[in-house]
């Protein structure tokens, strides 16, 4: 949640959580000062069997809202998030999300995965998800969207995953799920942006590279950055060695940024993000 900053904040959401029989677990807040805007996230846990948190949010909602202007959400813990995940073909991000999720490590579920190409089914196949092949051409970019958005609405997706996947992204998509489309692009941005970023860098010699996974928007790789992370290199590396290490980073970077996304600790404001701890 967040709102304008003000006093007795903290306080409010506290005291209404315990009158309602909840036990506050986790709370973490910061404010900003330049935006002067606060910014709080918080966990509960509510024992009566008839605690409801549709009638929970109803009632946050008609008592404290309206009083502080808040932007707000509230999620049951409990329930696994729906993720789509896109792919074309490089496989090593592929695989690395099936083999977290094949091991339980990430909280979510896996409906289906979509490619333009089909070169990644048999890997698919092997772990037993629905596969689903959209080609996209100039000429059938609009029809590959519809389709698109069927699949997508018909298995309730909650967020989507470019694992990969070499299609810019159309604007109907973006709107339809906004800062719930996930990126991992190869470069630590804003940096060697194009079609050859390692060859960009070891050209110019650099002594690291990285990778950023951040939110899609309709500004090309310029969305809210969910994480990020470097390696260093050195004049005895090869462009092999700097395309190997850079597809590690970008496994590590996309992993994290979806568990934290699913465990709800990315809050989007002003195409800026706030990770909670």
């Amino acid at each position: 949640m967040y709102c304008k900053d003000r006093s007795n904040i903290i306080a409010s959401i506290t005291n209404f959580i315990a009158n309602n029989g909840g036990n506050i677990v986790y709370i973490d807040q910061h404010v900003d000062r330049e935006q002067d805007i606060f910014f709080m996230r918080l966990e509960s846990e509510f024992e009566d069997d008839s605690f409801s948190i549709e009638d929970f949010k109803i009632l946050f909602k008609n008592t404290l809202v309206d009083q502080f202007k808040i932007k707000w959400r509230i999620y049951a813990s409990g329930i696994k998030p729906k993720m789509a995940l896109f792919v074309s073909k490089y496989d090593h991000c592929l695989y690395d999300i099936l083999g977290r999720y094949n091991s339980g490590e990430l909280f979510l579920e896996i409906p289906f995965i979509l490619s333009n190409h089909l070169d990644l089914k048999p890997i698919v196949d092997s772990f037993k998800i629905p596969f689903y092949h959209i080609p996209v051409t100039k000429d059938t970019k609009k029809e590959a969207e519809q389709k698109q958005l069927e699949l997508l609405t018909s298995h309730n997706i909650d967020f989507i995953v470019l694992a990969r996947y070499m299609q810019i992204v159309s604007e109907t998509l973006i709107d339809k799920y906004p800062n719930k489309i996930i990126n991992i692009h190869h470069s630590f941005l804003p940096a060697f942006v194009g079609a050859k970023p390692y060859h960009s860098a070891y050209k110019r010699g650099v002594k690291i590279i990285g990778a950023t996974s951040h939110y899609v928007t309709e500004e090309l790789d310029a969305g809210p950055i969910i994480e990020q992370d470097v390696t260093r290199v050195s004049h005895t590396h090869s462009i092999d060695d700097l395309i190997s290490k850079g597809r590690d980073l970008e496994k590590i970077v996309l992993a994290n940024a979806i568990k934290l996304h699913t465990n709800r600790k990315v809050m989007v404001y002003n195409n800026k993000t706030l990770i909670f701890s």
